[in-house]
Formats: C-alpha cells, sequence, structure tokens
C-alpha cells in the first residue's frame, strides 16, 4: 500500500579534501546537504541516488514538520509501496555542490573573507556533481548504487555516473532527458541568465553585500522556464483565453488567468531561489556534453558503460523531445549494452516526469521490482 514517508530531516557532510573542479579551480573543502529514505540493507546492495534537476533539490520525498507545502519534488515518485519503494531501497537526494539549498555555493560564506562566495564561487559543472556524489556514496559505505536515476538535468546526471563511475552504477535511469541542449535550449537559458544579470539589484553578483536581490530577473527567467516545461495543450486545457475578470483592462496588468500563473510561479522562485546559483546551474546544462571528448561521438563516449539502462520520454516534450532520447538509446545500442526505452503518451510537456502518471510510474516500478529481484534481495 502506498503511503506517505512521513517527515524527514536534512543531513549535510562536510568534505575536507580537495576538489579539481573540470573549470582549473579547486575548493579546498566544502559541504553537502543531503536527504535519505529507507534503510540500507547489510550488504548495502540497495541504494540508490536521484539527482534532481536544475529548480530541485535534496529534498525529494517526505515533509517538514507536518507541512504538506513542503512535499519533496517527487514524492508521488518515492516513498513506502511507491514505485522507488522505500520498503526497499535506500534513497539519497542531494543538493548539488553551487546550490543554493544547504550545500556550498554562491550564498555560502566563504571562509576566507567571511562574505558570501558570491561572483567569486568558481563555475560547475555535471561531472563535477558526480564526482561529489561519488565521494559522499564513499563516506556512507556505499561502493556501487543500485541505480542513478533522474530527470532532465538529473537524467543528465544519471548518463555521466555511467561514464565516470562505470563501476559504482548497476541501473541508470534516465527519465526526460538529453545527451547535449540543442541551439534552441541554450539560447532560452542565455535569455534567463541576461534577465538577472541586468537586473539593477544584481551588482555583479555581489547582492548579498548590498542587502538586494535581483527580483526582477529571477521572476523573468522563471517564467521563461516554466513556459518551456508546458506543452501549448496543457496551457490551453489549463487557462486557454481565460481572463481574470470580466473584460479587458486595457492596461499592462494582468489580463488572462495564464499571465497571472506566471506572475505568481516567477514571485515564488524569487523567494527561494538564489540568482549566482541559477546562473552557475543553466551554464552546467549548457556545457553538459559527453561526446564533445569523442569528436561529437556519443557511442565511443559511452564504450566503457558497463550499467543497465531505461531511457524514457514523453511525447509533448518540445524542450527535450523523444528524439533526444533515442539519441542516447542508439548510442547504448551501439555498445550492445541492456537498455529499455519507452516514449510515454503525455499532454504535459517537460513537467511530465513530474507528474503521476500511471503508465510512467508503473513502468519505473516494474523496473525497480526487476532491480529488486535481481540485486538486491540479499
Amino acid at each position: 500500500m502506498n503511503s506517505s514517508i512521513g517527515d524527514v530531516k536534512p543531513q549535510t557532510m562536510d568534505f575536507e579534501e580537495p576538489l579539481l573542479l573540470k573549470c582549473g579551480d579547486t575548493l579546498s573543502n566544502y559541504q553537502l546537504t543531503f536527504e535519505t529514505y529507507g534503510a540500507l540493507n547489510d550488504d548495502k546492495t540497495n541504494a540508490v541516488l536521484v539527482c534532481h534537476a536544475l529548480n530541485a533539490s535534496h529534498h525529494v520525498a517526505g515533509t517538514y514538520d507536518g507541512d504538506e507545502k513542503t512535499l519533496g519534488w517527487w514524492d508521488n515518485l518515492i516513498g513506502p509501496g511507491k514505485p522507488l519503494d522505500t520498503n526497499r531501497f535506500f534513497v539519497i537526494g542531494v543538493n548539488n555542490l553551487g546550490g543554493c539549498h544547504g550545500s556550498t555555493g554562491p550564498s555560502t560564506i566563504n571562509a576566507a573573507t567571511n562574505e558570501p562566495w558570491g561572483s567569486a564561487f568558481p563555475m560547475v559543472t555535471v561531472e563535477d556533481w558526480v564526482e561529489t556524489q561519488a565521494r559522499l556514496a564513499t563516506k556512507l559505505g556505499i561502493d556501487i548504487f543500485a541505480a542513478v536515476m533522474g530527470g532532465s538535468l538529473g537524467g543528465m546526471q544519471a548518463l555521466q555516473w555511467t561514464i565516470d563511475q562505470p563501476n559504482r552504477i548497476n541501473n541508470a535511469v534516465i527519465v526526460a532527458a538529453a545527451p547535449k541542449l540543442s541551439a534552441q535550449n541554450i539560447a532560452f537559458n542565455e535569455v534567463a541568465r541576461q534577465a538577472i544579470t541586468l537586473d539593477n539589484e544584481f551588482f555583479d553578483g555581489d547582492f548579498y553585500q548590498h542587502k538586494a536581490i535581483p527580483r526582477s530577473g529571477l521572476k523573468i527567467a522563471r517564467m521563461i522556464g516554466h513556459i518551456t516545461y508546458l506543452s501549448d495543450d496543457t496551457m490551453d486545457v489549463k487557462f486557454g483565453r481565460t481572463l481574470r475578470k470580466d473584460s479587458l483592462k486595457f492596461n499592462f496588468d494582468t489580463d488572462f488567468q495564464i499571465e497571472s500563473y506566471l506572475r505568481y510561479q516567477g514571485d515564488k522562485f524569487a523567494d527561494t531561489f538564489d540568482a549566482n546559483t541559477y546562473l552557475r546551474i543553466t551554464k552546467a546544462l549548457d556545457y553538459f556534453d559527453p561526446a564533445a571528448k569523442c569528436s561529437g561521438n556519443l557511442a565511443e563516449s559511452l564504450s566503457h558503460a558497463e550499467a543497465n539502462f531505461l531511457v524514457i520520454s514523453f511525447t509533448s516534450d518540445w524542450r527535450f523531445s523523444p528524439s533526444r532520447s533515442e539519441e542516447i538509446v542508439e548510442a547504448l545500442v551501439a555498445n550492445k549494452l541492456n537498455v529499455s526505452y519507452a516514449e510515454i503518451d503525455s499532454p504535459n510537456g517537460h513537467d511530465a516526469f513530474l507528474m503521476d502518471e500511471p503508465i510512467y510510474h508503473n513502468l519505473i516500478s516494474a523496473y525497480f521490482e526487476r532491480i529488486w529481484n535481481e540485486r538486491c534481495d540479499v
């Protein structure tokens, strides 16, 4: 029977071993914030790492202090009796390095200056995140993950795990992802970044010292992003051309429900997310291209992968369309790897990976049932 995982508490882990980042900078020490759900079995074979997408965090499931408004971003998928069953699996969610929900990032204090890192915080990449996640796993005594999974940018991290840590991952679950961003996606990210950096309250990334927040820029960035996460059909069904009031106002306030919704999402985001983190995560998205080291040959970049794969796409996802997932599948097949692929009919656009859709959840459930039976029932 499916049930809530209940209240959870974040944990932190300190790392004193220097980290050489792909950008060339070195962090002498850092901290990661994470949450765990379920119990690690004696043989430590049932651990699953869940990688988060751009706007999310380590808070994958459960609530804080019984408040339903704090429900984890993938709670419909993870918990007792759910597709990723915490009665069986030990699930870990990590706030990525450079984040703004506890892990070391631009808004945390730089011990060398006793001020927030701000603009001085280095650029981070998907490869850097995989390295820090692997270090966390080692500290937790986990040698091999039963699975690493994620949607969107989280799915890209799962793919990178199979390249950088092929001996430490048995299964990769890659949902609504791509092997690299298209020019159009990079363009969306750049417009969002420009909105932030041109905000008068940005102060070249050192707005903390000015007790300021580039709210307008963050708001616009979120509105742009949110439009790309939804399909045209979903927006039409949910909002259409419905007016907020009985007649047009003939001004620049909100006439339509969709305008009001986007402004609400933008305001909420500006209150909870750090602008410098947003800039760096979107750049990490842009930079992700595992095939670049192999002259653009994705199959060659995956030639050392050993994991089994489940790749999922959604028909109405125009930001990371099914054809992008098929590129991943083709590269895996070229390496004779064990891969299952499903294109799921859904009207919910890119956000479909966050939805409680029966076919999607049944597929995830069946895949983890197989993992449990093959790997973890010990």
